[in-house]
């Protein structure tokens, strides 16, 4: 049996507050889009970072959510085109560089790497 969760959700970046019903069976953007909401996404299967909310209050499933590590999921990220709602959710758009930076920030910055060493250390 389908359960229906109410998802209110900041659009950080027009200023607009949306509040919905989303079923527990089908990703939480395309219910969205499927009621006429119109937030960021780009690749739809987890793997950027253009979707990401964060959770101000409720549970999500998001198994497939390879552009997020589980650290990033449990500080309260999600992407939307890959997650379910578990309960009712309060959520926040995210910028999309300031997540992207969170996840693969710490792999930059430290200069070219040559046969897996920086090339200082020669």
């Amino acid at each position: 049996m389908t359960a229906t969760y109410t998802v209110k959700i900041h659009d950080r970046f027009s200023d607009t507050h949306y509040t919905t019903q989303v079923p527990d069976d089908r990703y939480i953007l395309h219910s969205l889009e499927q009621q006429g909401i119109t937030l960021p996404f780009a690749c739809r299967n987890g793997a950027c970072t253009t979707c990401a909310v964060r959770i101000r209050s409720g549970e999500i499933y998001q198994p497939e959510a390879m552009g997020l590590s589980p650290e990033l999921q449990q500080e309260g990220y999600a992407l939307l085109c890959v997650s379910y709602a578990r309960s009712d959710l309060d959520l926040e758009t995210q910028d999309e560089d300031e997540v992207y930076e969170l996840q693969f920030g710490r792999y930059f910055g430290k200069g070219k790497v040559r046969l897996g060493l920086p090339l200082d250390e020669d």
